[in-house]
C-alpha cells in the first residue's frame, strides 16, 4: 500500500490541479486526499506534479525486424524514464503485425521485456500494402486496440471503404494517416518559401486536407470510429470541426514535435528534423497548440520513431523521417506550458485520458479504481538534454542541445515504480 501525500495532483478527468493526497493499494488508486492508513509506505512528493501516466499513442518498435534500431526492451527502458505508463505499438514491423500470431508473439515479448504496459494496433490490410483486408475480427480477439496501416495510405479506395465497413460492424477502431499519396510521395518539406529557397522536394498543405477529406466521406459512409493519427496544418481544422459537429464519430492527433517545431527549424538540412509528414510553418504550429488547447486535436504523442545513425546521417532528402520521442514527450510537452499558455490538465487530457478513452483502456485518470499507472514529475526543473544519454537504441531526436524545463523524477506501472531518477543519479 503507498500514499503519495503533498502532492500537487493533476487531474485531467475532473480539469484540476490541485494539492492532496493519494492512496493506491492492489494496483490501483482506492482514495483521494485521505489520511495515511496503518501500515501504508508513504510518499512525500514535495509539492511536485503526481498524474496519470502518459498513453503514447502510435509507437514504432523495430522488433521485430528491426532490433538494431530499438528492441521492446529499450522502448520500455524509455518509456518508463519519460512517463509513458502505456506504450500503443505501431504494427510497422517486419512482419507487420497483420496476423494473431505476430500479434501474440510481440505481446508474449513485451509482457517478459518490459516494465510498461504495450498494446498493439494491427495492421488494416495484409502487409499494410492496400490491397487485401487483414483478419481484423481475429485480430481484435487477440487484443489490438486499433487498426491502420500507418503512413502507408491506401489508393485503393473500394478496399478501403471494405474494411471501414467491417470494422464498423466489430466496434474497431480504424487509424488514418490524412495524406494525398499522390502529392505527398518523394516530398520531404512543405511547400513554401523555405522549401523553394533549400531545393526541397515539397508537399502543399492541402495534401493533408485532401486525404483527410477522402477519409471524412468513407468514414460518413460506413460509420466507422476514426481516428486521425496527425492533423498539422490549418487547413484540415475545419472539416475536423465540421465532421464532429455532424456527429461523426471521429478524433484527432498529432506529434509533440508538430506542436513545437516549425519548418525554419529545419536549418541548413538538419536531417534529426525531417518527418512524415514534414514539418510546418509557424501559422500552422499556432493553430495546432490552439487546436490542442480548444480540445478540437484531442491527443498528443510522441510518434516515436527511431532510426540509426546510417539513416540520418544522409543528404536531407534520402535521410530516413522521423525521431525518438518517449523520453522527449514529456519536458517537449512542458513548452506548452510555460510558453503557450496551455495549462497541465489541458496538457494531460491530450497525453493520457483522452487516448486511454478512445482506445478502451482503463488508465488515464486518479479517480477511484482506476490503475496506479502514475508519473511523478517537476513541470520546472531545467536541463540540457544529450541525446546520446537517452535509453533509446536510437538517439535521432531534434531536440539534442536543447534547453528545456520538466523532469520526470518517479514512474509507477499498477503500483510498482519503475523508475526513479534518484536511483538513477545515485
Amino acid at each position: 500500500m503507498l500514499w503519495f501525500h503533498n502532492a500537487r495532483l493533476i487531474d485531467p478527468e475532473a480539469g484540476t490541479d490541485t494539492i492532496g493526497s493519494l492512496l493506491v493499494q492492489g494496483g490501483a488508486i482506492i482514495e483521494r486526499d485521505g489520511p495515511c492508513p496503518t501500515g501504508a509506505q508513504a510518499v512525500d512528493c514535495g509539492g511536485k506534479c503526481l498524474a496519470p501516466g502518459i498513453v503514447d499513442m502510435g509507437v514504432q518498435v523495430g522488433e521485430p525486424g528491426a532490433q538494431h534500431k530499438e528492441s521492446l526492451r529499450t522502448a520500455g527502458l524509455a518509456a518508463a524514464r519519460g512517463g509513458v505508463t502505456t506504450i500503443v505499438m505501431r504494427p510497422d514491423t517486419d512482419p507487420a503485425i497483420d496476423t494473431p500470431e505476430v500479434l501474440e508473439y510481440v505481446t508474449r515479448r513485451a509482457s517478459a521485456r518490459t516494465p510498461v504496459n504495450i498494446r498493439a494496433m494491427a495492421a488494416l490490410t495484409r502487409g499494410r500494402d492496400g490491397r487485401e483486408m487483414a483478419e481484423i475480427s481475429f485480430l481484435l480477439d487477440a487484443g489490438a486496440v486499433a487498426f491502420t496501416d500507418g503512413d502507408r495510405v491506401s489508393t485503393d479506395t473500394k478496399v478501403l471503404s471494405r474494411c471501414m465497413a467491417y470494422a464498423r460492424g466489430l466496434g474497431a477502431l480504424v487509424i488514418g494517416h490524412p495524406q494525398d499519396p499522390g502529392l505527398s510521395q518523394g516530398a520531404c518539406a512543405t511547400s513554401g518559401k523555405f522549401a523553394s529557397l533549400r531545393g526541397l522536394p515539397a508537399v502543399s498543405p492541402m495534401a493533408e486536407r485532401m486525404g483527410f477529406d477522402r477519409d471524412m466521406g468513407l468514414v460518413e459512409m460506413t460509420g466507422v470510429r476514426y481516428h486521425a493519427d496527425q492533423i498539422t496544418v490549418a487547413r484540415s481544422l475545419p472539416a475536423l470541426e465540421r465532421a464532429k459537429a455532424n456527429g461523426l464519430d471521429v478524433t484527432a492527433g498529432i506529434s509533440i514535435h508538430h506542436l513545437t517545431l516549425n519548418e525554419l527549424d529545419v536549418g541548413s538540412y538538419r536531417s534529426f528534423f525531417k518527418f512524415t509528414p514534414p514539418l510546418r510553418s509557424e501559422d500552422d504550429r499556432r493553430a495546432m497548440v490552439q487546436a490542442v488547447a480548444d480540445g478540437l486535436i484531442d491527443v498528443i504523442c510522441s510518434m516515436h520513431t527511431p532510426q540509426d545513425e546510417e539513416s540520418k546521417r544522409l543528404p536531407f532528402e534520402e535521410a530516413a523521417a522521423g525521431a525518438v520521442g518517449l523520453e522527449t514527450l514529456l519536458p517537449a510537452a512542458m513548452r506548452l506550458y510555460h510558453s503557450e499558455g496551455l495549462d497541465l490538465p489541458r496538457i494531460w487530457r491530450a497525453l493520457s485520458f483522452n487516448p486511454a478513452q478512445r482506445l478502451g483502456l482503463a488508465s488515464g485518470r486518479l479517480s477511484h479504481g482506476a490503475p496506479a499507472d502514475l508519473v511523478l514529475f517537476d513541470p520546472d526543473a531545467p536541463f540540457v538534454l544529450d541525446r546520446f544519454k537517452l535509453a533509446s537504441k536510437s538517439k535521432n531526436t531534434p531536440y539534442d542541445g536543447a534547453r528545456m524545463e520538466g523532469r520526470v523524477l518517479a514512474t509507477y506501472v499498477g503500483g510498482a515504480c519503475v523508475f526513479d531518477a534518484a536511483e538513477v543519479a545515485a
